[in-house]
């Protein structure tokens, strides 16, 4: 990456993470993605039962592919007959992964979903929730982390899904009430009541969507 793009991400990264910790969360920074992939292996113990949603991010760095490889109890639902029995050992996981759809840059979490299993555990249930965040989603505000959710990642995600939604037409939100919609549940984070639980791994790269 270009170093004046690379500089501009280690001091927006900065203040970001020092948002993260005013809000009982914790942050960190990744100049690549092998060393996004390092942190969070040192964050999760081997033997740890560890979720995900269908984040593309934590793909990317090669996490998945290590916990499924590694000594880890990797829930993978994609090996789950029955998918919702996947979703709700989740809840009980020591770790939860997740990408972010948008975030702002003093730590507020932006997520929308369809199924909401990833929301939910986001909000309440596994112990530990760590998110994978390229810099391209970082906002100046929650309005603007709003419109990236709403404008950039559901419609780029109905269409990788194949879902019939006007977003997925045209590439913008029509705030539809479709039945394929992936706008169903919208979870703000601002704050963890329980500290420490919620970690963002921030990287220096454009990562999902």
């Amino acid at each position: 990456m270009d170093a004046n793009i690379t500089k501009r991400n280690e001091l927006l990264a900065q203040k970001t993470i020092a948002g993260l910790k005013s809000r009982n969360m914790e942050g960190y920074y990744a100049a690549s993605k092998e060393e996004a992939l390092k942190i969070a292996l040192e964050l999760i113990p081997e033997g740890s039962s560890i979720s995900m949603g269908g984040g593309m991010s934590v793909h990317e760095i090669g996490l998945s592919e290590a916990l499924k490889t590694g000594n880890y109890n990797f829930i993978d639902r994609d090996a789950y007959e029955d998918k919702r029995q996947a979703m709700l050992l989740a809840y009980d996981a020591d770790f939860f992964l997740a990408g972010c759809n948008a975030m702002t840059d003093d730590g507020i979490l932006v997520n929308i979903d369809g199924n909401s299993n990833r929301v939910s555990a986001i909000a309440q249930g596994p112990k530990h929730v760590i998110f994978i965040v390229g810099m391209n989603k970082i906002c100046n505000d929650i309005d603007s982390a709003m419109k990236r959710a709403r404008n950039v990642a559901a419609p780029i995600n109905a269409q990788r899904f194949g879902l019939d939604t006007p977003c997925s037409k045209k590439g913008t939100c029509f705030n539809c009430k479709s039945p394929d919609t992936i706008c169903c549940q919208i979870l703000i984070t601002r704050f963890s009541r329980h500290e420490g639980r919620i970690k963002v791994i921030l990287v220096n790269d454009n990562l999902g969507f």
